[in-house]
């Protein structure tokens, strides 16, 4: 069978499948989930069409992977066949344990286990069935490989996750901004002393990726009707799970109901939990907010007619912390209107933050590799005043209530 296809991407054009494991890989069912995971959560509900899918965004990493290892062989540094398979492995499955709506749900389905612990799990199971032929791939993933570039590609402040993510992201949303030069970066990477650097000339693309960082998250990611999107659909699920345990049965896939009617934690992550996981996706969540929106419970069926229906509530944000005064207000309002309890109050208007930091300093720096060969870090090395100001973050705080009467 013909293993080495070719996919047509809309941003990059065709992309190779480099060989046949990472073919097996991709048409493996945990993998071909991800078709079914949104890549951006609930910002459709602003971007109409942010309707693309962590499986794009997995394909169209592999590809700048490709693109990583022949600049840097081009440049000298010696990548052995099995380190190449690995880092393309390591970069295909990084994002194979998120959940339904992405960053959505990461502590929503189950109790305080990341997306990052969920593709360990899953990737230690494709081990087992690849016959132990992901093995590097997992080192590289987990940052213990000792050529440290090798896991600052797959994780770092310039790697191939973010390098995708931001063009595509830019490209489904229409916003711009966060159009980067993928290309040109990775033209610009080398290696020295086993460390990622940009070469001088790459400086300029790497200011440019920083800005597009910081544009993207405050228009797009963090763009408030988003986040309030989010906070109602992780209410939703407070609140399911919260009926389920006073003993009222809701309709709901068998995968959604198990993860409903279970405490899931990383110690109870087993084998079972593992398979039944890889069957939860976005569809399950909508069919079941679908039925939830007509049910009889005040809370959960405001809550899902909201989200169906694109009746949000209204958000406000602000540069300091939202008063307790502002936030009783409205939920005095809202029992008096309604006849309901405080906790059901609660589900309908709640505060939080929301911070932006374009530019970490202090873990995994962007190093600029100058001719004379001393290497700096880009907030050094720029000339550009905005560089320094952009590795503060910026926290915003937000109060959410409804519009009118429910």
């Amino acid at each position: 069978m013909n293993k080495l296809k070719i996919l047509n991407d809309p941003i990059y054009g065709f992309i190779t499948i480099p060989n046949s494991l990472i073919f097996d890989l991709i048409q493996h069912p945990y993998f071909q989930r991800l078709r079914r995971i949104t890549q951006m959560g609930m910002s459709y509900l602003v971007y109409p069409g942010a309707h693309h899918t962590r499986f794009h965004h997995a394909i169209g990493c592999v590809h700048l992977m490709q693109q990583a290892v022949n600049v840097l062989r081009f440049k000298g540094v010696t990548i052995s066949d099995d380190e190449e398979t690995g880092l393309y492995i390591a970069i295909l499955l990084h994002d194979i344990g998120h959940g339904p709506f992405s960053h959505a749900m990461e502590h929503s389905i189950v109790n305080n286990v990341s997306h990052e612990e969920i593709s360990l799990l899953l990737m230690d199971d494709l081990n087992k069935e690849f016959n132990g032929s992901l093995t590097l791939a997992i080192e590289i993933f987990k940052g213990n490989y000792p050529r440290k570039f090798m896991c600052q590609l797959i994780s770092g402040q310039l790697d191939m996750d973010r390098a995708d993510y931001l063009k595509r992201d830019s490209f489904y949303t229409g916003v711009a901004e966060g159009n980067i030069n993928s290309e040109r970066l990775i033209t610009m990477l080398n290696v020295v002393d086993n460390e990622l650097v940009v070469e001088e000339k790459g400086i300029y693309s790497v200011e440019k990726f920083i800005i597009a960082r910081r544009l993207m998250y405050w228009q797009v990611y963090l763009h408030k009707t988003s986040l309030v999107a989010e906070q109602l659909l992780i209410r939703v699920l407070k609140r399911a799970k919260e009926l389920f345990d006073n003993g009222q049965q809701l309709f709901a896939s068998e995968a959604f109901l198990y993860f409903l009617e279970n405490k899931i934690t990383l110690e109870n992550f087993d084998k079972k939990t593992l398979g039944i996981f890889s069957q939860l996706d976005d569809y399950d969540i909508i069919s079941a907010m679908k039925q939830w929106q007509h049910h009889d419970d005040f809370v959960l069926g405001n809550l899902c007619e909201m989200i169906i229906n694109r009746n949000l509530l209204k958000i406000k944000i602000k540069n300091k912390s939202i008063k307790e005064i502002n936030l009783k207000k409205h939920i005095d309002l809202l029992i008096k209107n309604h006849q309901i309890s405080e906790n059901e109050a609660q589900y309908f208007v709640f505060t939080g933050s929301i911070s932006n930091q374009a530019y970490q300093v202090n873990t995994k720096r962007i190093n600029i590799l100058h001719k004379s060969g001393k290497i700096e870090d880009i907030v050094k090395a720029s000339d550009q005043l905005n560089l320094k100001a952009l590795s503060k973050p910026v926290t915003k705080y937000y109060i959410c209530y409804p519009k009118d009467i429910l």
